[in-house]
C-alpha cells in the first residue's frame, strides 16, 4: 500500500505537494523523496522510524513534517536542511537530545511539537528558531529552562507541562508576545519578580507545583485565565515575626546611608563613588522597600501581602486572595502595616 501511493505521488514529480503514509509499518523514510523537490507536506506518524534519511535535504520547499509516534532518539541534524518548514512534529518519540546543528536551518520554524519524549535538556541553539510562536515539551524530563528560550521574542505559547523544573529564568521577562504559558506539574518554587513584565499574557496555569507566593505586581497582571490549584499557598493567618537579629551591621548601616543620598543624588557621593568601583558593585544589589520606598542592602523583613485576583481572571473557584512577596527595609516599616494586609515576617540576611 505504501509503495503504491510512493509510486503514484512519484509520477506527479514536482506537481505533487502532499505525502501522508501514517501507520505503514515504515522503519525508514523513502529514500525516493528526493525526487519530490516540490514537495510541501509530509505525513508520516505511527510507523517505526529511527534514522532520517540523508535525502530530505532535497525538500527545501517542505512546510509541514509529522514525524510523531516514531523511534527517533534526537532530533535530527537533517532538519537543518529544511530551510522552509514551518511546522515540525516529533511528538511520541524516544528523542533525547538535540544533534549538533540540527536549528541552524530552522529561521522559518513557528510550530514545534516535542511531546511526549526523554529530554533532559534544551541546548542553547534553540535561540535560533527566531520565528517559533509555538513550542511544546509537555511529558519530557527538563530539570531547567536555558535562558536563551526566553530570547524567542515572537513566541506566543509555550507548554513545559510534566516535567521536573524547579525555577523559571528570569530573562522570561523578555519574551514580550508570550500570551499562553502552561507549567503544570514540576517542580516550582517560586515565579520570578521579572514575571510580571510579561504585560501580553493572558492564559497561566501552574496548577501541582510548590508554589507559597507570587512576586508583588502580581495582581496587576493582564491574565484571563488562571490556575493555581494544587499549590500550597500561603493561607490569610498572622504569624508573629521571627526575630533573629535586631542589630545592623556597619556595612549594613553605611549602604543604607550611601544608597539612599545617591538616590536623592548627592553630588558628592555621585562623584566619589566612581573611585570605589568595590563599594559601587556593593551597593548594586540593594533593594527598595515595598513600604516607605527607601533602600537597603542585606538585612529585610520578608512579609506575606494578601490581595483579590482580578475580577476579569477566570480561576479555579477556591482562590479567594493572592499571597504577594514583600520586601520591607526595617521594623519601623512592619509595625506600620496594615495588619489586616499582613500575613507572615521574618528577619532576613543575604
Amino acid at each position: 500500500m505504501a509503495e503504491r501511493l510512493l509510486i503514484r505521488a512519484l509520477k506527479g514529480g514536482e506537481s505533487t505537494k502532499i505525502i501522508t503514509l501514517n501507520g505503514k509499518k515504515l522503519t525508514k523514510m523513502p529514500c525516493a523523496l528526493e525526487k519530490l523537490p516540490g514537495l510541501r507536506t509530509l505525513h508520516l506518524q505511527n510507523n517505526l522510524i529511527s534514522k532520517v534519511c540523508s535525502e530530505v535535504h532535497n525538500l527545501t520547499q517542505l512546510t509541514t513534517l509529522n514525524l510523531g509516534n516514531n523511534l527517533l532518539e534526537e532530533v535530527p541534524e537533517e532538519m537543518k536542511y529544511l530551510t522552509s518548514l514551518k511546522k515540525l512534529h516529533l511528538f511520541g518519540n524516544r528523542i533525547k537530545r538535540f544533534a549538533p546543528g540540527a536549528c541552524d536551518g530552522l529561521q522559518n520554524l513557528t510550530l514545534l511539537n516535542l511531546n511526549n519524549n526523554q529530554l533532559t535538556w534544551i541546548p542553547e541553539d534553540i535561540s535560533r528558531l527566531k520565528n517559533l510562536t509555538y513550542l511544546s515539551i509537555n511529558y519530557n524530563q527538563l530539570s531547567s529552562i536555558p535562558r536563551e528560550l526566553c530570547f524567542l521574542m515572537k513566541l506566543s505559547e509555550l507548554q513545559l507541562n510534566y516535567n521536573q523544573l524547579i525555577c523559571i529564568p528570569e530573562e522570561i521577562k523578555f519574551m514580550k508576545m508570550l500570551q499562553k504559558l502552561f507549567l503544570v506539574r514540576n517542580s516550582i518554587e517560586v515565579l520570578p519578580e521579572g514575571f510580571c513584565d510579561l504585560t501580553n499574557l493572558r492564559v497561566l496555569n501552574i496548577a501541582g507545583n510548590i508554589i507559597q507566593i507570587f512576586p508583588q505586581g502580581f495582581q496587576d497582571m493582564n491574565l484571563r485565565e488562571f490556575y493555581c490549584e494544587e499549590n500550597p499557598l500561603f493561607l490569610k493567618q498572622p504569624v508573629r515575626a521571627v526575630i533573629k537579629q535586631d542589630v545592623w551591621s556597619l556595612q549594613e548601616i553605611t549602604s543604607r546611608f550611601i544608597m539612599n543620598q545617591l538616590a536623592e543624588n548627592n553630588p558628592f557621593l555621585m562623584q566619589a563613588i566612581e573611585e570605589h568601583p568595590e563599594v559601587r558593585n556593593t551597593i548594586s544589589k540593594g533593594r527598595e522597600c515595598s513600604i516607605c520606598g527607601k533602600l537597603f542592602l542585606t538585612t529585610w523583613m520578608e512579609c506575606v501581602e494578601f490581595v483579590s485576583p482580578s475580577k476579569n481572571w477566570k480561576i479555579n473557584r477556591n482562590l479567594q486572595q493572592i499571597p504577594l512577596r514583600v520586601l520591607i527595609c526595617s521594623f519601623n516599616c512592619f509595625n506600620r502595616r496594615d495588619s489586616n494586609l499582613f500575613g507572615i515576617a521574618k528577619v532576613q540576611s543575604m
